[in-house]
């Protein structure tokens, strides 16, 4: 038997969630987007691009990313699939009504758009990661 604690799952995406669709473009690094269009196709797709590690959320430690098991559908992951002896019973049915993007490459898309040049919504969420941040340091 596994002694690691369960990674269990928010009750919704996080307010700066990137597969969420109302968190402005630019919010995140590319390097952040670029890694959710893995999670996006058929397991074997999702094997070839390297995508066997479960996806956490940016905010809230030993969570795992409520947007991305919304986006994908934890049955249809290879890393939940791999990784699923460390998961919380609640993550294999997770829903939410918050809309969120139909595929990481939607979501990463969206997200890089303004990656140049955050708008002002952006900058004010971005101004609370930062802060929040600084709260853990």
């Amino acid at each position: 038997m596994d002694s690691r604690p369960a990674h269990g799952v928010m009750k919704a995406p996080c307010k700066s969630c990137p597969y969420r669709r109302d968190v402005p473009s630019g919010v995140w690094s590319a390097e952040e987007y670029d890694k959710l269009p893995a999670y996006d196709g058929e397991i074997i797709d999702q094997a070839k691009a390297g995508a066997g590690g479960l996806f956490l959320c940016h905010l809230k430690d030993g969570c795992l990313c409520a947007g991305w098991l919304a986006t994908h559908g934890a049955g249809n992951l290879l890393a939940m699939r791999m990784n699923g002896r460390i998961v919380a019973d609640e993550a294999w049915e997770y829903q939410t009504a918050v809309p969120v993007f139909s595929s990481g490459r939607e979501a990463c898309d969206h997200g890089k758009r303004a990656i140049e040049k955050p708008g002002a919504k952006a900058a004010r969420v971005i101004d609370r990661l930062v802060r929040r941040q600084g709260a853990f340091a």
